[in-house]
């Protein structure tokens, strides 16, 4: 038995990177796992496949996270096939470098609709039913460029910051349920970065890291573990840097 065993868990943007390892890890230590995805069904199955082949249990779900219906279905079949939900990942995000001045509100809206509509969507879906089960861990990821100031990605750090706001609240709120919110900040990380996310700034690159090199999925991953596991009950309401040094609390 793993320290996740029996437990259900929803990982959003799991059909790559962080996401990816953060659905295998907390599978490996039991939990059944949603790998959520928003447009590659074949992305998500194969994560999905990759849990089953290591004997644990999982689906590959598509849905829009800024959709309420979408994530409602989601969260049913969840509950249907597995039996409730105690961990929420809320990793999903869009990342683009666009200058202030050039920024227009569609896209402004768009950022923020998926990283912070799109966590308390899934969160206010999520917690009733972890509450039934009489307590749950809740984990955003945020990102060191929403502390440090990173040009062209105003949105971006606005989307983070709101989620860390909203899972500070949660955890005073919803602390007496034993429901645990957090995030992970993680820094610059060894991923395949996604066209539409544009040159990495020059604050996330390597070089600029006290440690000497970029983190790696596993050690976001690590984190986000620990935070739904058995160990890490008592931490609540933070951020947790995972960054190198890159930034300093």
């Amino acid at each position: 038995m793993g320290p996740l065993d029996g437990k259900i868990a929803v990982v959003t943007g799991a059909g790559k990177n962080i996401g990816r390892e953060i659905a295998l890890t907390l599978a490996r230590d039991g939990a059944a796992v949603v790998v959520n995805g928003r447009g590659d069904q074949a992305a998500v199955d194969r994560v999905a496949e990759e849990i089953r082949a290591l004997g644990g249990r999982a689906f590959g779900h598509l849905a829009d996270v800024s959709d309420e219906t979408a994530v409602t279905a989601m969260v049913e079949r969840a509950v249907a096939e597995f039996g409730g939900i105690d961990i929420v990942v809320s990793n999903a995000g869009l990342r683009r470098q666009t200058p202030f001045l050039e920024m227009g509100l569609v896209e402004w809206r768009e950022i923020l609709s998926v990283a912070l509509d799109g966590a308390f969507i899934l969160t206010r879906a999520c917690v009733p039913h972890m509450i039934g089960r009489e307590g749950g861990a809740i984990v955003g990821l945020s990102g060191v460029s929403t502390h440090v100031g990173t040009p062209e990605r105003c949105h971006v750090s606005a989307s983070k910051s709101g989620l860390e706001g909203l899972m500070r609240a949660l955890a005073v709120e919803l602390g007496p349920h034993g429901i645990t919110a957090n995030c992970v900040a993680p820094g610059a990380i060894d991923t395949v970065r996604a066209a539409a996310a544009g040159q990495m700034p020059s604050t996330m690159r390597a070089a600029g890291v006290p440690a000497g090199r970029k983190g790696t999925m596993q050690e976001i991953a690590a984190m986000v573990r620990h935070l739904v596991g058995p160990h890490g009950r008592f931490i609540t309401g933070q951020t947790i840097h995972v960054n190198g040094g890159a930034f300093l609390t």
